[in-house]
Formats: structure tokens, sequence, C-alpha cells
């Protein structure tokens, strides 16, 4: 079953609105190891679970605040990419991020997305402003809050 997309130009008309919750995602020690591998990111408090129980105030590893961070743009996609017209999605920027709690390793997240402004930037090009708090599961407070910027045409 296909969901029928709303033109780009409509979006305008959601701003102030929960665009909803996304899928949870777990970020298990592989998750954490894949990420260390690629950004060279190696500290002890990702990747040795054994130091990590040991010395760590989290009782274990915990996940960088960057590979939390990055689940912002498969989230986006999930949750209002698909859900518009849209020929291109390009990041323009983060603003405003903050690492409120560490996710420790095993633990699963989501991402809750709001449309906070639709800039029109002429023809079919529009700058999109949504706040996304990561939340953990079984966590009070967030693992982080950003507000994210895009040109979507």
């Amino acid at each position: 079953m296909s969901v029928e997309k709303m033109p780009l130009a409509e979006l305008a008309k959601h701003v102030g609105e929960e665009m909803g919750v996304s899928s949870w995602v777990t970020l298990d020690q592989a998750k954490i190891m894949e990420f260390a591998h690629c950004t060279g990111d190696h500290q002890w408090i990702h990747t040795d679970p054994e130091r990590a129980a040991a010395e760590s105030p989290f009782g274990g590893t915990i996940a960088h605040g960057f590979l939390t961070l990055s689940l912002i743009a498969p989230t986006a996609f999930e949750l209002l990419v698909a859900r518009v017209e849209a020929k291109s999605v390009v990041n323009y920027g983060i603003e405003n991020v903050r690492f409120i709690t560490a996710v420790r390793s095993g633990k699963r997240v989501r991402n809750r997305i709001r449309l906070a402004k639709v800039d029109g930037r002429g023809g079919r090009r529009f700058l999109i402003t949504t706040d996304n708090t990561i939340e953990i599961e079984g966590e009070a407070k967030p693992a982080l809050t950003a507000s994210t910027l895009a040109i979507f045409t």
C-alpha cells in the first residue's frame, strides 16, 4: 500500500506540529564498534566493555554522542522525507545540539521530530528546520536534542 505524498509547498501548513516518532534503533556494541572503526574514535568508554564496566560511571560502554546524532538523518527520512514530494534533500546544518544523557550499549533509541520552520528559498527550494529529540527507551531524559536544517527541492 503506497502512501500519498504531500506537495512540498504544503509542508508549511504543518509548522509547529509533531511529524511523528521514528522506529526504535538498537545501539548495541557491534554498532558502536563499527562507528569507532569508521571515525577512528576508539576511546575506551565506547570500545572496551570490561574496562568500562569496571571504571565508567555508566557501568559499561556507551554509544558515541555523534553516533546517536547521526541517527537524525535516517529517522528524518522515515518520518518526514518519505511523506513529501521532494526531488532532493541536502543537509544544511545543525543548531543547538545538546547531549543530555549517555546511551548505554544495548539500549534502544528513537527520534521525535517537530517541524519548526519552513522558509521558501525561491522556486521549489525550501529550508526546513526540525526539532529532534532522541529518546532512550526506559529513560526519563533524552539522549540529545538538536535542531537540523535541510534544503528540500
